[in-house]
């Protein structure tokens, strides 16, 4: 009977806990987010083959062996089962070795910097991390927005990510994975919006006082005339994001409004990745930037490491390409 009220009650919680999962990870309305939320669950239950036989189990002993239960055999020289010995470790083996393949093969499928199989073209999005806000630039369109990001449905989306000041990490929970924005770097990620609809965004990195209020609304349109439609309500603002305006969007700022510009100067990411490299002549190749492959940024920041040290004898920072998806390159 207590084992019976005691289960009751547990899936009692566990219904109330997944209630409030609407909107979040096990909520997900992209592709990215759906074969996220599969894993999770295999995960899950595959580790739960082990927790819950050991729950039950702690329970039963516990309840079985309690103390006026004279007649329950005691053996207190027993020490050994080569039985109980197979089961604690076979079981335990078969499961790491089946969560490793599922892992291995999960890895490689949901890589952040993998575009996406689909048949539509996709749009691309840089996104710099400011405090504390989000600034998003749209370089196909010419504008850019504060706190608000817009794409089609059914449409995947590119994003370039980096960040002013201190690391972030952009995620919009309902869509996929989260990938870290970090100064004089550039991050990659991939996400689709399998139906219309708006969904939250947050920093999933604490970056500060002000980082309760770093949330965004991303806007899935549900056709393309209707994202052209918002590209050309911003494109009516007649503010234009270029250096001087980047200066003042970047000083701090708490639970910052919407904000739009209807043309952004060119180059403008590229400035906001090569700032902290070098400060003095960053803005004279901000056009002939935008255009640069991986491999000629790379030996471009080679070529300042080498001038800054011969000019000033003093250690600069690594170059060296970043192997991991939490490093990144600039485009």
């Amino acid at each position: 009977m207590f084992i019976r009220k005691l289960s009751t009650a547990m899936l009692a919680v566990g219904a109330l806990m997944l209630a409030g999962c609407e909107g979040g990870v096990l909520d997900p309305k992209g592709q990215v987010g759906m074969d996220e939320k599969h894993l999770i669950i295999v995960a899950t239950l595959l580790m739960l083959i082990v927790v819950i036989p050991v729950i039950f189990m702690t329970l039963y002993f516990a309840w079985k062996y309690r103390d006026g239960r004279d007649h329950e055999i005691y053996a207190p020289k027993w020490a050994h089962s080569k039985t109980i010995e197979i089961v604690v470790w076979l079981i335990p083996v078969v499961i790491v070795i089946v969560l490793g393949v599922i892992t291995w093969n999960s890895t490689h499928k949901l890589d952040p910097y993998k575009p996406l199989d689909h048949h539509a073209k996709p749009i691309t999005v840089q996104v710099v991390s400011l405090d504390w806000k989000w600034l998003f630039i749209y370089p196909e369109q010419g504008i850019a927005s504060v706190n608000e990001l817009a794409f089609p449905a059914n449409v995947p989306v590119n994003f370039k990510i980096t960040s002013d000041t201190a690391m972030n990490s952009f995620f919009i929970p309902q869509l996929g994975s989260q990938i870290y924005s970090m100064a004089g770097m550039a991050t990659k990620l991939h996400l689709i919006a399998n139906e219309p609809g708006t969904f939250k965004g947050i920093s999933a990195n604490y970056s500060g006082a002000g980082f309760a209020g770093m949330k965004f609304n991303a806007i899935a349109t549900p056709t393309a005339e209707d994202f052209d439609a918002w590209v050309a309500m911003i494109k009516q603002q007649e503010t234009t994001l270029d250096v001087a305006q980047y200066k003042l969007l970047a000083k701090k700022s708490e639970n910052n409004p919407v904000q739009y510009f209807g043309s952004v100067q060119k180059g403008m990411f590229n400035y906001v990745v090569m700032q902290y490299m070098d400060p003095n002549s960053n803005m004279k190749s901000m056009g002939s930037m935008e255009d640069m492959d991986h491999d000629q940024h790379m030996q471009h920041m080679k070529d300042i490491d080498a001038t800054q040290h011969s000019e000033h004898s003093i250690p600069t920072h690594s170059t060296t390409e970043p192997s991991s998806t939490v490093s990144g390159e600039a485009e």
